[in-house]
């Protein structure tokens, strides 16, 4: 027996939201890799096409998608379009995220609302919209934060977001069990993606490199590996939840941080 048989993923069809870039372009690689048939989704059709065409360079079969995880008809839509031109749909990675940082005590209601729709309101319609039509043993990966683990200034929207799409997974997992699929998290911790570059960007639109590297040597310092995590690091824990390696596991939230927290 080839224990590396049981992360196939040959014959299954994924789609990964906020395939663009970052921990989604790279789950997006994972997943192909492995045999899938992978939609790729963005509202940034440009990043999904982009990654459709390293897939293909690599050998991998991938379609782009433009989709606003915000507006629960295009989630639905995207699940249907997957479903009538692919047959199927196993794997689904409600990844797509963004991140504002303010006091919470300055945050302006639209602002709010904005987090809320991208990161939370998202994983329940992306996940509504594939408990429709997946078959027993598929699978739902919600892509999370470490920052469910603790509190740090100027990031209190986007937690609040990420600790409410924690308490979806775990009830979807309740409630999806009964009929085979299985509904887990990812929790990344600080990793090099354009989240976490965004801050350190000038006014004249320069990235700073040196304060950039010296945030990722205190992140690394606060983890008991002494490392930071690369977008790739997330991409084989979705890979894992993806696949019947992990056929009796759900509910359950995967820390990618080093040991920065643990739970």
């Amino acid at each position: 027996m080839d224990p590396s048989n049981v992360f196939r993923l040959t014959g299954k069809v994924a789609v990964v939201t906020g395939a663009g870039s970052g921990i989604g372009r790279a789950s997006a690689g994972v997943l192909a890799a492995a045999g899938a048939r992978v939609v790729v989704a963005d509202l940034d059709l440009a990043g999904a096409e982009e990654t459709v065409a390293d897939i293909k360079e690599e050998g991998g079969e991938a379609v782009a998608r433009r989709v606003d995880v915000a507006d629960p008809a295009a989630m639905g839509a995207l699940v249907d379009e997957t479903v009538s031109g692919l047959g199927r749909l196993d794997v689904l990675v409600n990844n797509a995220g963004i991140m504002i940082r303010r006091p919470l005590a300055e945050v302006p209601p639209d602002e709010f609302d904005r987090i809320l729709s991208v990161n939370l309101k998202s994983v329940l319609y992306g996940s509504q919209a594939a408990a429709r039509v997946m078959r027993p043993g598929s699978s739902i990966v919600n892509t999370l934060s470490t920052i469910i683990d603790f509190a740090t200034a100027g990031t209190g929207s986007y937690a609040a977001a990420k600790k409410g799409g924690e308490a979806l997974t775990r009830t979807f997992a309740v409630e999806l069990g009964p009929r085979g699929i299985r509904v887990n998290g990812v929790a990344p911790g600080w990793t090099d993606t354009g989240i976490t570059r965004q801050r350190h960007v000038d006014d004249a639109g320069e990235f700073q490199q040196s304060g950039f590297d010296q945030l990722a040597g205190r992140m690394a310092a606060a983890a008991p590996l002494g490392t930071v995590a690369e977008a790739i690091d997330s991409a084989y824990a979705v890979l894992y939840l993806a696949s019947d390696a992990s056929r009796c596991v759900t509910g359950h939230v995967i820390r990618v941080n080093g040991g920065a927290s643990m739970a």
